[in-house]
């Protein structure tokens, strides 16, 4: 999976959801890599975190190489839930990398460890409560206001961080790298000296705008074959 998505990008996928009717699934705005310019893609690891490191280990233990931890801490900004021990166990599992909704810690030395880790940021104090462990705590996450499970898939990089169902997985992929072939034309025929208005015939688009107000830029894009939205 990651080499799939090595040269896609995040707001390609989403797009690429869009297209193709597939649920769009992206966490909350905020969320980034803890190291500039890390990626990560993968099936996900979901886990609950309740203020104790147990159940991270405990995912570790049925994980396969490239899954992702998904890491469910309610987006608290009170404490971090994860730091370079979880991490460096996580690497050795052969994890591909973390996204938090929540916290991290041990800044520098989640650089030093290299494995892309997702959060909303970091926080010096860890957990001080431990509350009670719900039956789900390994089979699901939430993350902002969507459910992930071990059926999803899970793309991150600088813009953020998307999850898809696994049976979409391959659909959206494809159609992610027609919209990637599409705007990269697009771009090149831009610094060519084509604009974009001249390239989605946009002055038409006024005049049928003009005589039916339903006919929308996007309807319009797609009868042209432009990829700028959606």
């Amino acid at each position: 999976m990651q080499k799939a998505f090595a040269d896609l990008s995040t707001p390609l996928m989403a797009d690429a959801c869009v297209r193709t009717g597939v649920p769009l699934r992206v966490a909350p705005p905020g969320i980034g890599a803890v190291v500039q310019g890390h990626r990560v893609a993968g099936r996900a690891l979901p886990v609950r975190h309740y203020g104790s490191v147990d159940v991270f280990l405990e995912a570790y233990g049925g994980a396969e190489e490239g899954d992702v931890l998904v890491i469910d801490n309610g987006g608290r900004s009170d404490e971090a839930c994860v730091g370079d021990l979880a991490v460096l166990e996580a690497a050795a599992a052969g994890v591909a990398g973390l996204a938090v909704w929540g916290l991290h810690r041990d800044t520098p030395e989640l650089a030093e460890i290299g494995l892309p880790v997702f959060s909303y940021g970091s926080h010096p104090a860890g957990p001080v409560r431990l509350d009670d462990r719900e039956p789900e705590a390994l089979v699901t996450a939430r993350f902002g206001p969507h459910l992930v499970s071990g059926r999803d898939f899970v793309f991150g990089d600088a813009d953020g961080v998307l999850f898809v169902a696994a049976e979409h997985v391959e659909e959206v992929l494809a159609a992610a790298y027609r919209i990637r072939d599409t705007e990269r034309e697009q771009a090149r025929r831009i610094r060519a000296g084509e604009s974009l208005r001249s390239q989605t015939a946009f002055e038409d688009y006024l005049v049928l705008r003009e005589a039916d107000p339903a006919y929308t830029f996007r309807r319009h894009l797609r009868r042209t074959g432009g990829a700028i939205e959606e």
